[in-house]
């Protein structure tokens, strides 16, 4: 009887072991599951708000209105060549449809074939200096209403090549350089040479700088040797590759050839004033609707905070008033 009841003891003690166990596995299962669920739902969290994220993206590249294929026509002074293929490249990035063709002279050269082919063809004008885009405006007529900007400053430079060991040192003897290069008068950096030359007192007054011949400055200089240039670029050029001993040029022009060239002055405003570049929206009757509102629209991008930081880049100021 004694092991019966010991039996049946053993029995209920073994049972009672066998459901807390059974009851420990249950909760460790069902802790399981909800660790798993809270996994599956953080993830999904994070996939929600990346996707979130992404879709913000998308509205906002969204937002720019992007144009239709179409080609524009940029007449741009020669020393702003080399930074407009970068900012063409930056707009482009927003606005890849619009194909911007860009032709490069001195501000004169483009005024007058502009003037020749009455604006057509021709979507904008950038100008180194005022007076050509007063021109275009005033007495031509060819310039957009409300289109026109001053976007940037520059500084007219005295320049030689790198070893030159030239005993000039700026405008105030540059005549003692073997040649000197020099764009002519129609060249805005012929003008403000010319126009600095007047008021250091080495050239006589005129009513108009850009008048004065290369023979005149010369002449004025003591007879020095002068490379009369077509535009800045050749200028550049001329010095860099050493075939004349000095040049001016603007600073903007000496990006890239810090390796060639040596700036011996940096020509004060008081001499020369400011050197203002205009740029405005040339009346082309032979362009459509889509083409107008496509360089009106790179004419706000050329004043605009993130153009700004390019020009600055190449040597530019863009602490100007429009």
């Amino acid at each position: 009887m004694k092991k019966r009841i010991v039996s049946i003891i053993l029995a209920a003690m073994l049972g009672s072991a066998m459901l807390a166990g059974c009851g420990s596995s249950s909760t460790d299962s069902t802790d399981d599951a909800a660790g798993e669920a809270s996994v599956s739902a953080e993830a999904e969290t994070e996939e929600t708000d990346a996707d979130e994220e992404l879709s913000a993206e998308e509205e906002e590249e969204a937002a720019v209105d992007q144009f239709e294929e179409t080609t524009i026509t940029i007449y741009a002074a020669a020393s702003l060549q080399t930074v407009l293929t970068e900012l063409i490249d930056v707009y482009n990035e927003t606005q890849p449809n619009v194909t911007i063709v860009g032709s490069y002279d001195s501000s004169g050269t483009l005024l007058t074939q502009i003037e020749e082919a009455n604006g057509d063809g021709i979507d904008i004008f950038f100008s180194a200096a005022q007076k050509q885009m007063n021109t275009l405006e005033e007495d031509d007529g060819l310039v957009v209403d409300g289109t026109r900007h001053n976007v940037v400053n520059n500084q007219v430079c005295v320049i030689t090549y790198t070893g030159s060991e030239t005993t000039v040192t700026g405008l105030s003897d540059i005549a003692n350089a073997s040649s000197l290069a020099l764009a002519d008068g129609s060249v805005p950096v012929g003008k403000y040479t010319r126009q600095a030359l007047v008021n250091a007192g080495m050239l006589d007054e005129v009513e108009d700088v850009s008048t004065i011949t290369t023979d005149e400055v010369s002449a004025a200089l003591g007879g020095i040797e002068i490379n009369e240039c077509g535009n800045v670029s050749k200028v550049l050029q001329a010095v860099a590759e050493q075939s004349n001993e000095v040049g001016t040029v603007y600073y903007s022009d000496t990006y890239g050839y810090e390796d060639q060239i040596e700036i011996l002055e940096y020509v004060s405003y008081d001499l020369t004033g400011d050197v203002i570049y205009p740029v405005a929206q040339v009346a082309n009757g032979s362009a459509d609707e889509l083409e107008s509102a496509a360089a009106a629209d790179f004419i706000e991008f050329l004043i605009s905070d993130e153009a700004k930081a390019v020009f600055d880049s190449y040597y530019f100021d863009t602490d100007v008033e429009d």
